[in-house]
């Protein structure tokens, strides 16, 4: 048994001055501490709004430029679409309606091409008769010049329109010179069907001859 150790008073005030003085000291180091975690958890919670404000200016933005993307899309189908089924309203009587589509696939956009009578839809090179498809080929042509315009406004056809019925070959004829006129294009135009170059501004007619060719 240790021997019993009789203490002063002020033995006594100094141990309890003493530990106060530690426990001051681990106080102080303590709310150094808290201060220093309450400072991180708010930069934190900074952070995490900052990281949900830009993911949702994000999906925003994504949603604009989706909305943009889409009615440029509209914007397409809709001039090319008209234009197109323009030119085949101005041959036949009866035409088939163009239709341009923009669909997702595998996640990239693509364009299906279709020609319509009667509610039902069907592949150009499908339709009856070349002509159809004639028509549709050079009219896919000019429209979609008529949204590059990239080239100097001339368009050279040589010999167009050799699938299309003798009877219709006018009316081809009449349906360059509106497209012509509305898009500002200028055509040159090789063909020796008299019907077709009938409404041209000006014609170069060349002769062939044993001696060569000469101009009319």
């Amino acid at each position: 048994m240790q021997p019993y150790k009789k203490t002063t008073n002020g033995d006594t005030m100094n141990s309890i001055i003493d530990s106060i003085g530690k426990a001051q000291i681990r106080f102080t180091k303590d709310r150094a501490t808290e201060e220093v975690l309450i400072k991180d958890w708010e930069r934190g919670i900074k952070k995490k709004e900052e990281l949900t404000d830009h993911g949702t200016n994000l999906l925003k933005v994504r949603a604009i430029f989706q909305q943009a993307s889409e009615t440029t899309q509209k914007q397409l189908e809709f001039h090319i679409s008209g234009l197109v089924s323009t030119a085949l309203a101005a041959i036949w009587d009866d035409p088939y309606e163009f239709l341009l589509e923009f669909v997702q696939r595998r996640g990239k956009t693509e364009a299906d091409l279709w020609v319509v009578r009667e509610d039902s839809k069907i592949k150009p090179l499908e339709a009856s008769g070349g002509g159809v498809v004639d028509v549709l080929s050079l009219a896919l042509r000019m429209a979609f010049w008529s949204l590059t315009k990239t080239t100097r406004a001339l368009l050279i056809l040589d010999e167009p329109f050799k699938h299309l019925s003798g009877d219709l070959q006018a009316k081809a004829s009449d349906m360059l010179k509106v497209l012509s006129e509305k898009l500002g294009l200028q055509i040159i135009m090789i063909s020796h069907i008299s019907e077709l170059v009938s409404g041209a501004d000006k014609q170069i007619e060349v002769v062939h001859t044993k001696k060569g060719s000469t101009i009319k």
